[in-house]
C-alpha cells in the first residue's frame, strides 16, 4: 500500500503543486480537502507540479471527516508544530497517513486534540514559526520511505 498525504484546506498553489510532485515521485497518494484556496486549474499549481500531474493519485474530498470514514483502517498522523513527539520517533508503515493543515494555521484545534498520540511534529529553531508546508511534507515522506528501505523507488 502506498502512503498518504492530506492536504487540510490548503490555501497556496504552488505548496501542493510541490507535493504533488513529491508524490509523483515517490508513489504517494495525494488528498485535498476542500475547501481549496484556489482552483485546481490555476497555472501556479499547474506549474509547481510540472509535467507530472499524469503521475499522480489524487483524491479529492468535501470533508476530513469524509478521508478518515473512506480510510477507517489507516493510521493517521498529524503534524503540528504543537506536538510533542518528533517524525523520526514515528515507526512508519505502508497506507500511513500524513496530515498537514493550511499554511496560515495548520489543522484544527480539535482534530489535534483528539489525537495527541498521533501528533508529529518537526524540530526548528524557536525563531521561526514553521516550515513551509511544501518542504515539510516532502522531509516526513522521505522519512516514512527511508524507514521501510524506499519501496519500490530506485
Amino acid at each position: 500500500m502506498p502512503l498518504h498525504i492530506v492536504l487540510v484546506e490548503p490555501e497556496i498553489p504552488a505548496n501542493t503543486g510541490n507535493i504533488a510532485r513529491t508524490c509523483a515521485a515517490t508513489g504517494t497518494h495525494l488528498h485535498l480537502v476542500k475547501p481549496l484556496g484556489f482552483r485546481t486549474d490555476d497555472a501556479t499549481l499547474k506549474r509547481a507540479g510540472l509535467d507530472y500531474w499524469y503521475a499522480v493519485h489524487i483524491e479529492y474530498h468535501e470533508s476530513f471527516t469524509e478521508v478518515q470514514e473512506k480510510y477507517q483502517e489507516g493510521r493517521f498522523f498529524y503534524a503540528t508544530t504543537k506536538a510533542n513527539q518528533r517524525y523520526s520517533d514515528i515507526a512508519f508503515q505502508d497506507g500511513d497517513f500524513l496530515v498537514f493543515g493550511k499554511e496560515t494555521k495548520g489543522l484544527p484545534p480539535e482534530l489535534l486534540a483528539a489525537n495527541p498520540d498521533t501528533c508529529i511534529k518537526m524540530p526548528m529553531s524557536d525563531k521561526v514559526r514553521s516550515l513551509n508546508l511544501s518542504n515539510s511534507a516532502a522531509i516526513i515522506v522521505y522519512e516514512a520511505l527511508r524507514q521501510m528501505d524506499f519501496p519500490g523507488l530506485s
